[in-house]
């Protein structure tokens, strides 16, 4: 059974509960962008805190549901990467020492949606998220919602110090996440390629 034809199977599967949560956490993104622009900072956070917490869950109740879909697969790291990229956009205007943690995050992202690109033009679906990866995610919520509630609300003294050293672990879990993602991506690679060559032998 080939790639399109999996895809097709769970096409119906469209609102599952999972994959609702996923819709949720993308349309989140456009009242956390506009909070946050018009520094309303505390109803940011609470659409930030919403957003993560359906991350959170939505992987554990796809398996509890039996409610796993292809669909769902994609829509996950999809909301994620979306949801990511405009918090620290977004923040990175407020608080320049978010910058560098940001570059980081984009330029993963990138990496992982060109590997992901060339996997599904070989036959070969991307893997769901794994658990380097919410992680990773993990750290980005809390590092930014710590900065947003007591640097930019509570406005608490030397909290620079303690930006820092979140941010810097989530850096440090960043790069070995997308480390970790590319050894996925190299072994999938090569088990489709054995794959098709021991087909092409049996052919023979």
């Amino acid at each position: 059974m080939n790639l399109k034809k999996e895809f097709e199977l769970n096409s119906k599967n469209i609102f599952t509960i999972p994959n609702i949560l996923s819709y949720i956490r993308i349309l989140l993104i456009v009242p956390l962008v506009i909070f946050f622009l018009r520094e309303k900072y505390l109803w940011s956070a609470i659409c930030l805190v919403l957003s993560g917490l359906s991350d959170c869950v939505d992987g554990f109740l796809a398996r509890k549901l039996n409610q796993v879909t292809k669909l769902g697969k994609m829509l996950d790291p999809i909301a994620d990467k979306l949801t990511l990229l405009a918090v620290g956009v977004c923040i990175s205007v407020a608080e320049p020492l978010v910058i560098p943690v940001i570059l980081i995050l984009i330029t993963k992202d990138i990496l992982m949606v060109t590997g992901a690109s060339i996997m599904l033009k070989k036959g070969v679906m991307p893997c769901a998220s794994l658990w380097f990866g919410k992680v990773g995610t993990v750290c980005f919520y809390t590092s930014v919602t710590a900065i947003v509630v007591f640097d930019l609300i509570l406005k608490i003294p030397h909290f620079d110090v303690v930006s820092f050293v979140l941010l810097a672990v989530t850096a440090i879990i960043m790069i070995y996440s997308l480390f970790r993602y590319s050894q996925i991506f190299r072994d999938s690679l090569r088990k489709a390629k054995e794959g098709k060559e021991c087909e092409n032998t049996e052919d023979k």
